[in-house]
């Protein structure tokens, strides 16, 4: 897996607009069985090279929360990182991820609420440069002050 910043804790008190994090990981035949197992979904377009052939998608695909997770890595680990809880999340699917694709998941603060410590989040993932999912969170963050 590849960031672009070590993992950790952004406070609120040090969150500013625009500030971004990404982090870079190729989807594995391994992580789609590890999250059918965890998540008990083993639908056969995630399973079954056979059986997904015959779909809209022409082969097998990655769960699309396995891909929704990474957004939640980049925020749980980096911005604004420990000690963030999640409050929301909008998630659009723009298209399939594939075993073996390179996922590019990005966060991008576009709004905060010092007072309450909240921070609202675009984000978004991509495959070669074209978004497979877009999305906003909205989370609790850390803060010297009460953590």
């Amino acid at each position: 897996m590849l960031d672009n910043l070590p993992r950790g804790t952004i406070c609120i008190e040090d969150i500013e607009m625009g500030m971004s994090r990404y982090l870079m990981k190729q989807v594995t035949d391994e992580d789609i069985e590890m999250f059918a197992q965890v998540s008990t979904d083993r639908n056969p377009v995630h399973m079954d090279d056979e059986y997904a052939q015959d779909t809209i998608f022409e082969g097998r695909i990655a769960h699309g929360m396995l891909t929704a997770g990474l957004i939640s890595a980049v925020i749980g680990e980096q911005l604004p990182g420990h000690g963030t809880v999640y409050m929301g999340q909008t998630l659009k699917f723009l298209a399939p991820v594939r075993p073996g694709d390179m996922v590019y998941a990005e966060v991008k603060v576009v709004d905060i609420d010092h007072a309450k410590r909240r921070v609202t989040l675009d984000c978004h993932c991509s495959v070669d440069g074209k978004k497979v999912l877009m999305g906003e969170a909205k989370v609790l963050a850390p803060s010297r002050k009460f953590d």
